[in-house]
């Protein structure tokens, strides 16, 4: 079910009217009836450094109204391949209580699940993924593409091992995740200690460092992503400080040496056809970058993503 051309036309007024939805679709209170479901994430009680990606969801919303219906690029118009809405926020109650609050997230999951949308999310910092997956690869363990500049493969830190820097060892740990159908793309930065991925490496997660990917070039890097994850369901996670802080500063953790904003449009597009059962974007974190551009950014990968799955939804139903 694709939507109507009334809201598709509507979403084409003047952008600087109406209230700021995600990619100014149509808001609704329930997932219902959707194809994909676009939801905000506004937590940041795992960050290890800066705070703010709270404020993500807010801020991307605000600065998607400048997106557009077609992927010029693509030709792929996501709202006539699948019914899209804003369903509003995923609203931790006790955001002081972090493992808490992952409930708090996973219990609205479920509901959304419940539904039949494939949620499309934006955090929030990247603890969110692994109550997200704990909904969505509740029945078997599912691969990932991960756009980033650290694995967040750690362990305990400050008394804790949810933080943003370990969702996704918590996720192989507890069976969501097939590692050796996860590829870590972009990886980069200072470390301090030299086996503080070692849980990537250990557990068969293809890791494509940025000097590595650099050397490869983006063609290679993805048709490597592509044989990694295969044709099986497949999780897509795009953490914005995968892009370097010239074009997105405004991160908790950002890390220099990144991807540049269209380096970054094409991984996603590259990933056309990958069988996609959800995506997110995380860590934009609006105080850290008054003029906007990070979340400007955040707001354009995450309509690349809507586009491929859309694509993903389609077939699928075909």
């Amino acid at each position: 079910m694709s939507m109507s051309e009334q809201e598709i036309k509507a979403m084409g007024l003047p952008r600087y009217t109406g209230i700021p939805t995600f990619m100014r679709t149509p808001y609704r209170e329930a997932a219902a009836g959707l194809d994909i479901a676009l939801v905000g994430v506004p937590y940041d009680g795992g960050v290890t450094n800066r705070p703010g990606a709270r404020h993500g969801p807010r801020e991307v919303r605000n600065q998607s109204s400048l997106m557009r219906t077609i992927n010029q690029a693509t030709g792929v118009c996501p709202y006539e391949l699948c019914t899209v809405a804003d369903v509003g926020d995923a609203v931790v109650e006790r955001p002081f209580q972090l493992e808490g609050a992952h409930q708090e997230i996973e219990g609205y999951y479920k509901e959304l699940a419940a539904t039949g949308a494939i949620p499309l999310s934006v955090g929030g910092d990247h603890s969110i993924s692994l109550p997200i997956l704990r909904v969505l690869a509740r029945e078997r363990p599912v691969g990932l593409i991960q756009i980033d500049a650290h694995c967040d493969t750690g362990d305990d830190y400050l008394g804790s091992r949810f933080h943003h820097g370990a969702p996704f060892s918590r996720a192989v740990d507890e069976g969501l995740l097939d590692p050796k159908r996860c590829v870590q793309i972009g990886i980069r930065g200072g470390i301090n200690s030299r086996d503080q991925w070692a849980f990537s490496y250990e557990h068969g997660m293809r890791v494509i460092q940025i000097h590595e990917a650099h050397e490869m070039g983006l063609d290679a890097v993805i048709a490597e992503a592509r044989r990694v994850i295969g044709d099986g369901p497949t999780y897509f996670t795009f953490d914005i400080d995968g892009i370097d802080p010239a074009y997105a500063p405004g991160t908790g953790t950002p890390e220099i040496g990144g991807f540049t904003a269209l380096e970054a449009q094409l991984l996603v597009r590259g990933m056309r056809g990958a069988n996609l059962i959800g995506a997110d974007v995380v860590e934009v974190s609006p105080p850290f970058d008054p003029s906007g551009i990070t979340a400007l950014t955040g707001a354009t990968i995450m309509f690349e993503m809507l586009c491929i799955l859309a694509e993903a939804v389609a077939a699928r139903k075909r």
